[in-house]
Formats: C-alpha cells, sequence, structure tokens
C-alpha cells in the first residue's frame, strides 16, 4: 500500500491530475472527430487518450503527488471516455450494439454493487480484479482496432479487431460475474478503518 500521499497539495493543480482532467476534455472532440467520419484525427486523439492514462499513473508515484481526488477521478475519467466511444462507434455502425450493451450493462451493475457495499458495510475502496484489467485492456484494443480499420484494410487489423471485441464480450461477462461472486464475501465481512492514506492504484476498472 502507498504511503506518501500528501493532504497539502492541491488536488486540481498536481500534474496527474491535470493529465486525468485533459483525457475527460479530449472525449468530446474524439466524439466529433468519430461523428465527421474524420478517423485518423480519432485515432491519433485517442491515443493521446491513451497516453495520458499510462502517464498519470506513473506521474503520481514518481512525483508523489497522489490526491484523494485522482483517486476517484481517473477511472471516472476512463469510464467516461470508454463508454462514449463505444456508444458512438455504434451509432456509426462499426461496433455491434450487443457488445456496447453488455459493456454498459456491466459498468451500472458494478456502480450498483459499489454503492451496495458503501452503504451496507462502509467500504469504499473496490480494488480491480484480474478480470476487470483484462476487460478493461480487451476494451481499449477494440476500440483502437476498430479505428485503425477504417484507416487501413489490412487483414491483420480486421482478423484483431474481431477479436478483440469478442474478448471485450468475453471478459464483460466474466470480470462481472467474478465480482458479483465478491460481493457476498465483501459484505460479510468487517468494513477496515477509514485509510489515512490513498492508495491511487485502488481503482474500479
Amino acid at each position: 500500500m502507498l504511503t506518501n500521499w500528501n493532504p497539502r497539495l492541491t488536488p486540481f493543480r498536481t500534474a496527474p491530475n491535470v493529465l486525468t482532467l485533459l483525457r475527460i476534455c479530449l472525449a468530446p472532440f474524439l466524439v466529433a472527430a468519430v461523428l465527421e467520419d474524420r478517423f485518423a484525427l480519432g485515432f491519433a486523439l485517442f491515443i493521446v487518450a491513451g497516453l495520458t492514462d499510462a502517464l498519470d499513473g506513473a506521474l503520481a508515484r514518481l512525483l508523489e503527488q497522489r490526491t484523494r481526488l485522482g483517486e476517484y477521478l481517473d477511472p471516472v475519467a476512463d469510464k467516461l471516455l470508454l463508454s462514449t466511444i463505444f456508444l458512438v462507434l455504434t451509432h456509426k455502425n462499426l461496433i455491434p450494439a450487443r457488445v456496447t450493451v453488455l459493456v454498459f450493462g456491466r459498468d451500472v451493475g458494478i456502480l450498483l454493487v459499489a454503492a451496495i457495499l458503501f452503504a451496507a458495510a462502509g467500504r469504499r475502496e473496490f480494488p480491480p480484479s484480474i478480470f476487470g484489467k483484462a476487460n478493461t485492456a480487451a476494451q481499449v484494443s477494440a476500440v483502437a482496432l476498430v479505428l485503425l480499420h477504417r484507416l487501413t484494410d489490412a487483414q491483420w487489423v480486421t482478423a484483431s479487431s474481431v477479436f478483440a471485441l469478442n474478448a471485450t464480450m468475453v471478459l464483460t461477462v466474466a470480470s462481472g460475474l467474478h465480482y458479483a461472486w465478491l460481493v457476498p464475501r465483501r459484505m460479510g465481512s468487517t468494513p477496515p478503518p477509514v485509510p489515512s492514506k490513498v492508495d491511487s492504484n485502488q481503482r474500479i476498472t
């Protein structure tokens, strides 16, 4: 567990949180690019958003700029970006509706579970599972490959995008079932004391 959270930092001025806010600000421009069929720009913006996601965690550790705001803001930025782009790509008939329905259903379910855990057991932390991490990776890969497929007809891109979409569906169901399996165990366990430090790696994925 990380122990160097600095409560004196101004949350909105730390480098990791600035990158997270940048990722949120990129979402409308990414949506506009895809809706206008500017897929090269959309692909570039999505890659930039992915880089900010990778950099904010690394900078938080290197600069010791972990904040409570960042703990909650980072997963919100991830979900906002991915959920929005899945909706837009489905609207453009580039991603099957069943994939987006599963992604949204799983995310809504996890939010409800987190609310139940907090209300019933006083738990604020909801650490990701291996299935959740794999599902996020599959979603990011699927979106990137679908956008790339609009720029090239290379066979490996076509095959990889189909594989990534299928993996997204499988891992979405698997991670959802795994979280459902964990709920009774978390409900029955003693809630931990309120931490004085924040572990920015404990995030919903």
